[in-house]
């Protein structure tokens, strides 16, 4: 359970250093994937988010946010009040983004305006890691089903006998599938990151960042976008079938492992957007 209290003392300091101002109350955020600190936290001068590494992994991801922030700008991006890397818990001060539209439900208007920001963001420029750098442990999704099926088969998802079937076709199509490139990406575009502001559309938590192919930067987004509702991926990224076999194979290979202790949350999300990612490569290549 989250705790109730708010930020212990000295880390009520150094956020006032950043904000130049007294705190004067603190709210607990629900949500998120991991055990990072979440706050709102008010001031004379307004409220703002706050996010904190409590622990090794959020405190790396937490600092791999900063570094993204630092390097990156654009109207896609929360307005960033400051930040304090602290050894211990690192910090990150952000605006108020509570009374922002998060969606879902989604219609033609707001899956217009988010495409326009992810072009704004994969057209601009940034001295970020590449995409080998930052994720080259995400081996090949269907390679790694292929050597261990029965998390993959334990989803109900598919047949035994399906699997080998296709398995040749969707190992081959992820091998075809270039990860690196120039663009700036997010790499974890989906709703829960995503809301529509007075001063529109804004992309959050950063911590994947980094340099790659745009195309798969929009495909990770594309399956959760079909759950939620929207088109189906072929509709806004068409012909693209080893995009589709990497983004199908990256959650087919994690949907059905057990739950993660620090984010129970991602398998149930995993598998959410498998529902749409596994019909897409079907569907793309022809299985």
């Amino acid at each position: 359970m989250p705790p109730p209290d708010p930020p212990h003392p000295e880390l009520q300091a150094r956020i006032g250093a950043i904000l130049g101002r007294r705190p004067r109350w603190f709210r607990w955020v629900e949500g998120g994937y991991t055990p990072a600190g979440r706050w709102l936290v008010g001031t004379a001068a307004g409220s703002f988010f706050v996010k904190v590494g409590r622990t090794p992994v959020t405190a790396r991801m937490l600092r791999r946010e900063i570094r993204a922030y630092q390097a990156l700008s654009g109207p896609f991006m929360p307005r960033c009040l400051g930040w304090d890397d602290s050894e211990v818990e690192p910090l990150l001060v952000l605006e108020d983004l509570s009374a922002a539209f998060w969606p879902p439900p989604w219609d033609g208007e707001r899956v217009a305006a988010v495409r326009d920001q992810i072009a704004a963001l994969h057209g601009s420029a940034a001295s970020l890691p590449v995409f080998a750098e930052v994720h080259g442990h995400w081996e090949g999704g269907w390679q790694l089903v292929a050597r261990d099926p029965a998390p993959f088969l334990s989803l109900s998802m598919a047949s035994a006998a399906w699997l080998r079937r296709a398995l040749p076709e969707l190992v081959a199509a992820e091998r075809q599938c270039e990860t690196y490139g120039q663009a700036p990406g997010h790499v974890d575009i989906r709703s829960d990151n995503i809301c529509f502001a007075a001063d529109g559309v804004k992309l959050v938590d950063w911590a994947e960042a980094c340099l790659m192919n745009p195309k798969l930067d929009l495909g990770f987004w594309l399956p959760s976008l079909a759950f939620e509702g929207g088109p189906l991926p072929e509709t806004i990224l068409p012909h693209e079938p080893a995009i589709a076999a990497w983004v199908a194979g990256f959650l087919a290979a994690r949907a059905g492992l057990p739950l993660i202790p620090d984010a129970p949350r991602v398998r149930r999300v995993q598998r959410e957007q498998l529902e749409t990612a596994l019909p897409w490569a079907r569907r793309a290549l022809g299985l």
